[in-house]
């Protein structure tokens, strides 16, 4: 790995972990406690910004799906500006920041600008989320691995190919689509996923809010509604969720239920 130079400034895009200031990084830690200026997204949890300085000026530059967002143009002319006045720049945002984050278009459109990149890699919610309800994603058993994709499409693009990873035996792990749930279920079962297929909802996971339910692919729009299921949240699609205690819970009770039907039938 080749060293830093420091003939020119450095900007810092920090990944602030999936919501419990408790997993950050220590670097990541330590970068906040060093900047004069944090670009922070909407996704942070407040609590991370504990460790910044007190004298550090913070700026909200929130980008939520069918939200108002703060234009990326903008963030980036910002870094630039700052990091050319000799400010220490911390561009903070949630999970990593080159998952679904735009890390690469802010790197990149810093290092045209003439300035130095470099990232702090944060524990992306793809991966912690799931573990939160004790679903281990790429448990050998039930996937030979996990895709993590996005449900927002970039727009005038088609979207991820649903047929194809509705056969690959991947996991998927589908940030950004709570909105889009239906259109997803109903492209993964035309592309052939079984509509008996155990799936996950996680909502703000990491975070004293979080909330999350689980059951089959064909009744995930359904649950998503019944349980007031919001975003930012994940949906996770695969037989490795039959691995989550949740998921023998929600068997246990369905078998409860059928004996009881029984019983109450029975002459």
């Amino acid at each position: 790995m080749h060293p830093i130079s420091t003939s020119c400034p450095t900007v810092h895009l920090v990944g602030a972990g999936p919501g419990d200031p408790e997993l950050l990084t220590l670097k990541a830690a330590r970068t906040l406690r060093e900047a004069d200026v944090i670009l922070c997204d909407d996704l942070v949890d407040p609590r991370v910004l504990e460790h910044a300085s007190s004298t550090a000026r913070v700026l909200y530059v929130g980008k939520r799906g069918g939200c108002p967002s703060t234009d990326q143009r903008f963030i980036h002319r910002v870094m630039i500006r700052e990091a050319n006045n000799g400010m220490k720049v911390v561009r903070l945002k949630g999970g990593d920041p080159f998952v679904f984050g735009r890390g690469g278009e802010e790197a990149d459109a810093l290092r045209q600008a003439g300035l130095q990149v470099e990232v702090v890699s944060g524990l992306t919610a793809g991966l912690a989320g799931p573990a939160s309800i004790g679903l281990p994603t790429t448990d050998r058993r039930h996937t030979p691995g996990v895709a993590l994709v996005t449900g927002h499409a970039k727009e005038g693009s088609e979207g991820p190919n649903w047929t194809a990873l509705a056969q690959s035996g991947l996991t998927l792990v589908i940030y950004m689509g709570v909105a889009r749930a239906e259109h997803i279920v109903q492209a993964l079962m035309e592309g052939g996923l079984s509509p008996h297929t155990p799936a996950a909802i996680i909502s703000a996971a990491h975070t004293p809010q979080q909330r999350q339910a689980v059951c089959e692919l064909s009744s995930l729009v359904n649950t998503i509604a019944e349980q007031g299921l919001v975003s930012p949240a994940l949906l996770v699609i695969g037989d490795v969720v039959r691995v989550a205690p949740m998921w023998a819970e929600r068997e246990a009770l369905l078998d409860m239920q059928t004996l009881q039907m029984v019983k109450t039938a029975a002459p």
